[in-house]
């Protein structure tokens, strides 16, 4: 995904609305099958995931050809990946438009609203 995802510039309307359909739909489900099946990959090293259900996990492990399990190595985001590309593309070209401007600007967040971790 880009840096600047989530935004939506003004022209690109179209494309962003079916990308974030697409990962609240068909990539999220893929995740959620991931997860019971126990194939789910952190980016953190130290984050291991165990299979929520018991049955996908065996049917996975044994290696069954069925095209609605998941695979070890499978991407979520394989779903949304055309989806991805147009959303790149058009948010590239808008973003260099006057009219965007505001939405590639840093922000500060006011030093209350701050999130410090855990008060000790």
């Amino acid at each position: 995904m880009p840096d600047y995802f989530p935004v939506e510039p003004r022209g690109c309307e179209h494309h962003a609305q079916k990308l974030f359909a697409c990962l609240g739909g068909e990539a999220t489900a893929k995740a959620h099958d991931l997860e019971k099946a126990g194939l789910l990959e952190s980016v953190f090293p130290d984050v291991k995931f165990k299979a929520t259900d018991e049955n996908a996990a065996k049917l996975v492990a044994e290696g069954t050809d069925d095209p609605n399990l998941p695979k070890p190595g499978d991407n979520p985001l394989d779903e949304c990946r055309t989806l991805i590309a147009y959303y790149k593309r058009c948010c590239d070209r808008e973003l260099k438009k006057k009219k965007n401007w505001m939405l590639t600007e840093p922000y500060r967040v006011q030093e209350e609203y701050r999130y410090s971790g855990p008060q000790k």
